[in-house]
């Protein structure tokens, strides 16, 4: 606990160094480099419910340096990113006792690392963009923008797909080594592909990053419209077969299976009078179902910028999440009762608002029915309070 007040307390103190003309004239932007750092702690309590009401603090700070090679150094073109991240996880989730998780920046251990590192070339007028390095998938795959307030994991890529790999696909907290194509069609479309190396690792984890690529690789592509919204789909699949996730008394696993799976998802704005338009997202995955214990799951809601006459900062968005699970999931965690298990369901309310030139605040509620699938288990009520301290 200690360590963590020390850490807000210097944290806050650099933040504050922006605010000095004198520290502005000592540090000068380096043309072509962009330095970014994001604290972000959150503060849950399990007020009912769940396995055990109870409350724990999880944190996250990312450090980032974007740079515009073309600028920088004269290569027409290319620009390239260099982000850390230092993660201290009170496991939350241990109490909800939820199988989507009810925290985005929770992590099973603490651990400091690289998490990206990739240089991106541009080509024909920047319609066509070639990406390789490490790299977080879910930046652009399976991504709806009016989604990203929401702090439930779910929202974030489907569970169908993050609950994949060795070590989970290449997303949040560790990603893996890929090469992303991206090309623009028409004014308003897009088709994008990626090869991912099939188990995530960087340095920092334990097994730094895979350079054999024993376990194959992630296949995926997705293509778009984002005329006035966003409406795309995408389809996913791995190259090397991979255990399943629950055998029958007696059987054996000699193959595995190929994990693979899809989805959809629309997000479109609808105005509302004077105010900012509410922007509506909704998305379904599927999934193979024998490799995870999800065969798919959907997600709905949707985000209001300014909602509050005068906080032109705040933003206000809600969601509905689901899980859907296998039958061989429900058998086990009913233990083999005839009633079975049932889907895990989400719900979830937040706002958002600036309250110094470097501090966000971010009250959340979530409402979790049948955490873990699991109907013995009483439905978790989650109280939040995100704190995020910036440093331009």
């Amino acid at each position: 606990m200690k360590n963590k007040i020390r850490c807000c307390a210097l944290l806050l103190a650099a933040a504050l160094l922006p605010a000095s003309p004198a520290a502005s004239r000592e540090a000068p932007a380096v043309p072509g480099l962009d330095l970014s750092a994001l604290y972000t702690a959150d503060l849950v309590g399990i007020v009912d419910g769940g396995l055990e009401e109870g409350v724990r603090a999880t944190d996250n700070l990312e450090v980032a340096v974007d740079a515009d090679l073309s600028e920088l150094a004269g290569w027409k073109g290319a620009r390239a990113r260099i982000h850390l991240l230092s993660n201290r996880s009170g496991r939350p989730n241990e109490l909800a006792g939820t199988i989507q998780g009810i925290n985005n920046i929770e992590v099973d251990e603490d651990r400091s690392k690289l998490y990206q590192l990739w240089i991106e070339q541009s080509f024909a007028e920047e319609r066509v963009r070639l990406l390789l390095g490490l790299a977080d998938l879910n930046a652009e795959f399976y991504q709806n923008e009016a989604a990203s307030l929401l702090i439930g994991p779910a929202f974030g890529i489907g569970s169908e797909l993050a609950a994949t790999g060795p070590n989970g696909p290449s997303i949040f907290p560790s990603t893996a080594l890929t090469a992303r194509l991206r090309v623009a069609v028409g004014k308003d479309g897009y088709v994008q592909a990626a090869t991912v190396n099939a188990k995530a690792g960087v340095l920092g984890d334990p097994d730094g990053i895979d350079v054999r690529m024993k376990d194959g690789l992630l296949l995926i592509g997705e293509a778009g419209w984002t005329r006035t919204g966003k409406l795309a789909a995408g389809f996913w699949r791995y190259t090397k077969r991979q255990p399943r996730f629950l055998l029958s008394e007696g059987e054996h696993d000699r193959h595995g299976e190929i994990a693979q799976g899809g989805y959809i998802l629309v997000e479109q704005p609808i105005s509302i009078g004077r105010a900012e338009p509410l922007h509506l997202f909704a998305r379904v995955g599927f999934s193979d179902g024998e490799t995870t214990p999800f065969r798919g799951g959907w997600q709905i809601g949707g985000l209001w910028p300014a909602p509050i006459a005068g906080r032109p900062d705040g933003q206000f968005a809600f969601g509905i999440n689901r899980g859907l699970l296998t039958s061989d999931y429900h058998l086990l965690v009913s233990e083999g009762s005839a009633t079975g298990g049932e889907d895990e369901v989400g719900f979830e309310l937040t706002y958002s608002d600036l309250v110094a030139p470097f501090m966000t605040l971010q009250p959340d509620i979530q409402y979790i029915r049948r955490p873990g699938g699991d109907p013995r288990t009483k439905d978790a009520l989650a109280l939040s309070l995100r704190v995020r301290l910036t440093l331009p």
